[in-house]
């Protein structure tokens, strides 16, 4: 396509558009009429010339320009409570659902790791002692050592505070990182396990692995996995961009990314509750049954979610994505 051309034909187009945009609050019928037209034959423009002769100085001004005018055909659009709803009861677990296949096997084979570690440095005293000093590890694995202590060692609420934050911002490093290929998320996963297995093999090699299960259990079921989805879902992002299948990469990144982003404030709330757990549950006087099992439920609850309303949505054409009226307007339509 020839640029100068395509611009020459449609310039007095764009122009009158623009016109009719600065003036829409006074636009007589047919001038209504023709603005929504104006619109269509621009967003098509648009499309035309991003995958034909891409330039960046048109396309912004193309992009602005259907931007607005949509905005005029379709109104402005606030968020509200209805969209909060579908967000939880459809996008969200939509979205998680369709990323099994990358989360699940993520959890299986990170856990395996961090299953191995543990088993490592607990069986080789000399990697023991490569972490730590002996009279370290003693203050560390003791009982009313420092692994019981970190969980009661602030108040619980300013804990649960701390810790939602810091899971949180880990989560969403994997979803964003995921676009590098997916690699920065598989190390950020492999530190995570990495700290957990330390724990492992430590108190397991002092005799004290139940009390260690006992402390990480109530939370951690629902905090690693949604550390697991988000790296599941990282690497798909990353993955993506190498096969975007029968998408454009254009398109694929778009919409993926966009299931990202939601994806990203779904499990900050699930890191919320499994903050809660952590700042409240763990370190309570509640048998080690009770606490456990409190955080089995919150697990089951979770898997639930995913599957039953989820796995239903998802079957409906939910993708996690915006609704259509809210994508972008770049996408050629009928003229």
């Amino acid at each position: 396509m020839d640029l100068d051309v395509f611009v020459s034909v449609h310039r007095a187009e764009w122009d009158r558009l623009d016109a009719l945009l600065r003036r829409r609050r006074r636009l007589t019928g047919s001038e209504a009429d023709e603005l929504v037209a104006l619109y269509q034959r621009t967003a098509t423009h648009l499309s035309l010339i991003q995958s034909s002769a891409p330039d960046p100085q048109l396309t912004g001004r193309l992009s602005q320009l259907v931007a607005r005018a949509r905005s005029a055909v379709a109104g402005t659009r606030r968020a509200s409570w209805r969209d909060a709803t579908r967000f939880l009861a459809q996008g969200f677990p939509a979205a998680v659902y369709r990323a099994r296949h990358w989360w699940v096997p993520t959890a299986l084979v990170s856990t395996t790791v961090a299953i191995l570690l543990g088993w490592w440095i607990g069986t080789h005293p000399e990697v023991q002692s490569s972490i730590a000093a002996p009279s370290q590890l003693r203050d560390l694995t003791r009982p009313g050592g420092e692994y019981e202590t970190y969980y009661s060692s602030h108040p619980a609420a300013a804990f649960a505070a701390q810790v939602w934050t810091n899971n949180a911002q880990a989560a969403a490093l994997c979803l964003v990182l995921g676009i590098f290929l997916g690699l920065p998320v598989l190390w950020i996963l492999f530190e995570n396990m990495l700290n957990l297995g330390v724990g492992f093999g430590l108190m397991s090699s002092a005799g004290r692995l139940d009390t260690f299960l006992g402390l990480v259990l109530p939370h951690g079921l629902l905090e690693l996995t949604a550390v697991f989805v988000a790296a599941g879902t990282g690497v798909r992002l990353g993955w993506t961009l190498i096969d975007p299948g029968p998408r454009s990469r254009r398109t694929a990144l778009a919409e993926e990314g966009r299931a990202a982003v939601g994806m990203a404030i779904g499990l900050a709330l699930v890191l919320f509750v499994s903050g809660a757990i952590e700042g409240f549950v763990t370190p309570s006087g509640l048998p080690t049954w009770a606490r456990i099992g409190i955080g089995v439920a919150a697990e089951l609850a979770f898997l639930a979610y995913v599957y039953v309303l989820g796995g239903r949505a998802a079957r409906a054409g939910e993708t996690g994505d915006l609704e259509a009226a809210d994508r972008s307007a770049s996408v050629p339509t009928a003229a």
